[in-house]
């Protein structure tokens, strides 16, 4: 099975390639998804559209998600992947610019894992993203599925 490892939803070419930088300079995972809006992650998920042939079972094992995305916002991703019985136990991690103690609290609410604020300095940015590959791929235990 060619099991996906992370979902990279984020729509700003700079922070995506980042993200990307930090994974494959961190060796964290080999098999990564991206998605530059809402409605392509909730595609790629979900097995719909383009990704209909994909079997739901194959992943992701967790989702890097950013809050402000066009077609359909981050919040709204959280709240259909959580409230699914089939993905509601993906882990997901907020990274976004958004310091916005709404945000936050509303992440939350819709059962975020994780929220972290983008750092500036991109050394910061390529450690952080490389703990957070480390701990959901390899630290993290997560349930059996149902």
């Amino acid at each position: 099975m060619n099991e996906i490892e992370i979902l990279v939803v984020e729509d700003n070419a700079d922070d995506l390639e980042m993200t990307l930088h930090a994974l494959r300079k961190g060796k964290v995972a080999n098999r990564i998804q991206i998605a530059r809006d809402g409605a392509e992650a909730l595609d790629f998920i979900f097995c719909e559209g383009a990704f209909a042939k994909r079997k739901l079972e194959a992943g992701p094992k967790v989702i890097l998600l950013d809050l402000k995305l066009p077609k359909v916002d981050g919040k709204e991703v959280l709240k259909r992947l959580k409230g699914d019985p089939r993905t509601r136990k993906i882990p997901v991690v907020i990274l976004t610019s958004s310091k916005e103690q709404n945000d936050l609290v509303e992440s939350y609410h819709l059962g975020v894992n994780s929220y972290i604020v983008k750092p500036v300095s991109f050394e910061l940015f390529v450690a952080a993203v490389q703990q957070l590959g480390m701990y959901w791929l390899l630290l993290n235990q997560p349930p059996v599925p149902e």
